[in-house]
């Protein structure tokens, strides 16, 4: 390790205060309290010890730490535009951590122990980074250049390509990227994410744009007024022409970084709002309320984003224009119409919204309709009379073609507001024009202001429009975005214990109820699960036993009672660490095979992409469970694509691949519910013996 990175270094025992810095100095975490100091697993040097506390000291910040891990020849891309990073790099017995908050032209921008800002080459950082794997194979590739004859600068380039093809094929970790969690303000995301100052280099642009544009106006029409249309005029005015192409591609360029970088951090807020959803929300929505959903959210994007663009470039537009028809030939009379116009457009754009919420809520709920009945289309015709088969399909369609016929009757009003412009703002030039009152340039400078206008006001139209979509989505989609940002229970770092000898989980007196029901699922429920322990829980159907395992996996809470988790609650672990210590299989109908290669499907719940050993275990797992043969005839064996577009499992298998998953986790606690239901009995035998040699304790949920 270069001296430079080691007097930016961070030693482990200021592990704490360099998360805390490097989150403060990000402006991710700007009033969180002092962290305790790291536990003597991390101090001592463990890398799974540091990766544990390091997810659990963020959170605790109110930070996400994502681990990373990326091949050889992506190191640098990663130091360059990755940041903030924690970097865990090798130093003798204990290791040390760099802060990066950045780079730039090869340069990466380091936070030293002292809070001072160094800036070093990324090859050092990458040397230091990956300096122990070097190490171990650099010895035999500068054998193998001594015996080629290989000196100089020729043995450098030659060793670096051999060991950037040696170790191509590996993922380097020792990398946390710290970022704000998506319940974080979202201006605060953009401003992380670097867009704010996309917004404003987009809007410089098209102002500078606008100012050329008025300029290549004023000096085509001077020289065609005063009579000097000579080589250098028109030389000048292609040149501004020119400029204004130029501007517009640059604008269009941060345009699109910007529309990118908003739009998925707006699907990663969605994405996480849908997984936040309380159980009970999902459960009273029919699948065509969840369609509608899906429709509204593609759209909120391109409405919201594109509207508030484009109303934003018309208001704009719009200053300029009164500004070049205060300067022109119809003076206040052309800014007065105009500011009139704009109120009509107004006017126009809010009965224009009030029709399209109306036939947009006739659209979803026929559509909603629709879906309904083909999901219960077999139980509807053979419960149901042949006469009550279309009972309220009339009344939905005809709701809908009256909201259609008004979306029609202001379609084409909206439509004519340019050219009604255009009309009202010439018509305005007339008493000028005949009393000769006014000069010829003037009334040029107005015509120039007038199309101006008309442009602004097509654009205006059309950003209220676009606004107003998002708006009527927003409806649908505002209870995923509400639950994005309910507060996640963070827990403390003194929660991170070894449980080797202690009770894993217990109840007392733990009581829950589903909202509308008068009487409780669970009533002063009293469980003690011991580490090691095979505990098997009967009960019959409807008794509470899938309630129970939702509430020991975390996915609701006890009404009252307490629930504890190795001795601590929910609120002293954190949802996260909560999580991490429990793992179940719901359910075969609430058990879901993700469209992906079965591999991902397996280890869905660890980290990824996947190492090595991860895929080694997850093979032998599979090979337990009487999967050997499944992965043998699949031609791409872990990797094979399954689900509803890919290889399709069968009962047996895909409950076998669920089991896989929940062992796979690696949990102090593995809840089981009905999973071996659907085995037969050889399978079942091998499905049990793997879960009680694999498994550190085990509760598994049956009928009698």
């Amino acid at each position: 390790m270069g001296a430079m990175v080691a007097s930016v270094g961070w030693p482990c025992g200021r592990l704490s205060e360099a998360v805390e810095s490097l989150a403060r100095t990000t402006r991710l975490a700007v009033d969180a309290g002092a962290l305790p100091p790291p536990p003597v697993g991390v101090v001592s040097g463990s890398s799974d010890e540091a990766e544990r506390w390091l997810v659990a000291a963020a959170d605790r910040l109110g930070v996400e730490a994502e681990p990373l891990r990326a091949p050889y020849h992506e190191i640098e891309g990663m130091l360059l535009r990755g940041g903030p990073l924690i970097v865990r790099v090798a130093s003798g017995d204990s290791p040390l951590y760099l802060l990066v908050l950045g780079g730039r032209r090869g340069k990466v921008r380091l936070l030293a122990p002292d809070l001072s800002v160094h800036r070093l080459p990324v090859g050092e950082v990458r040397a230091a980074l990956c300096a122990l794997d070097e190490s171990r194979v650099s010895p035999r590739i500068d054998g193998l250049l001594e015996e080629a004859g290989l000196h100089g600068r020729r043995q450098a380039r030659a060793g670096q390509a051999l060991l950037r093809e040696h170790l191509a094929g590996g993922l380097f970790g020792g990398c946390w990227l710290l970022r704000a969690p998506p319940s974080a303000p979202f201006v605060g995301q953009l401003r992380q994410a670097g867009l704010l100052g996309l917004i404003a280099v987009v809007g410089g642009c098209h102002l500078f744009q606008y100012l050329v544009m008025l300029g290549a106006w004023w000096l085509i029409g001077r020289g065609a007024l005063v009579g000097r249309l000579d080589t250098g005029w028109l030389l000048g005015w292609a040149l501004l022409l020119l400029t204004m192409v130029l501007l517009q591609l640059v604008a269009l360029w941060f345009q699109g970084r910007f529309f990118i970088g908003a739009g998925g951090l707006l699907k990663q807020r969605l994405l996480s709002g849908v997984l936040r959803l309380d159980p009970e929300e999902v459960r009273h929505l029919g699948a065509g309320q969840f369609l509608s959903r899906i429709y509204e959210s593609e759209s909120l994007e391109a409405l919201m984003l594109g509207g508030g663009y484009l109303a934003l470039l018309a208001v704009v537009e719009l200053g300029l224009a009164l500004v070049v028809l205060a300067l022109g030939a119809g003076g206040a009379m052309h800014v007065a119409l105009l500011i009139a116009w704009v109120a009509l457009v107004v006017l126009l754009a809010w009965q224009s919204w009030t029709a399209r919420a109306s036939w947009t809520e006739s659209r979803l709920e026929l559509t909603n309709d629709l879906v309904e009945r083909m999901v219960g289309h077999r139980t509807r015709l053979a419960q149901q009379p042949p006469e009550q088969w279309h009972e309220g399909e009339d009344a939905l369609l005809s709701s809908y073609l009256t909201a259609s016929h008004q979306m029609d009757v202001l379609g084409p009003l909206v439509a004519a507001i340019p050219s009604g412009w255009g009309v009202i703002g010439v018509a305005g030039l007339a008493a000028p024009f005949v009393t000769g009152k006014a000069s010829m340039a003037a009334v040029a400078v107005s015509l120039g202001g007038i199309i101006l206008g008309s442009r602004a006001l097509a654009r205006f139209a059309e950003g209220l429009n676009g606004i107003a979509g998002a708006a009527i989505a927003w409806r649908r989609v505002a209870p995923i975005l509400a639950a994005a940002t309910r507060g996640r229970v963070r827990g403390a770092l003194e929660g991170d214990g070894d449980g080797a000898a202690e009770t894993v989980a217990e109840a007392h007196e733990v009581v829950f109820g589903y909202a509308g029901r008068p009487h409780t699922v669970l009533d002063c429920v009293d469980l003690k699960i011991r580490h090691g322990e095979r505990a098997l829980l009967l009960g019959p159907s409807g008794g509470g036993k899938s309630t129970l395992v939702s509430l020991l996996a975390g996915v609701r809470r006890p009404q009252t009672g307490l629930l504890l988790m190795r001795g601590l609650d929910m609120e002293t672990l954190g949802e996260a660490q909560w999580r991490r210590y429990v793992a179940a299989a719901p359910q075969f109908h609430e058990n879901h095979v993700l469209t992906g290669t079965f591999c991902f499907n397996l280890l869905m719940g660890r980290d990824w992409p996947p190492t090595h050993d991860d895929l080694s275990e997850a093979e032998r797992i599979c090979a337990e469970l009487g999967l050997g043969e499944l992965i043998a005839r699949m031609p791409a064996g872990l990797m094979q694509m399954v689900g509803d577009t890919g290889w399709q499992l069968s009962h047996g298998e895909r409950s076998r691949l669920y089991l896989a998953r929940a062992l796979l986790q690696g949990a102090q606690l593995v809840v089981l519910d009905e999973s071996f239901a659907a085995l037969d009995p050889h399978n079942l035998e091998r499905a049990i013996a793997c879960a009680r040699t694999r498994a550190a304790t085990l509760l598994v949920v049956a009928h009698p």
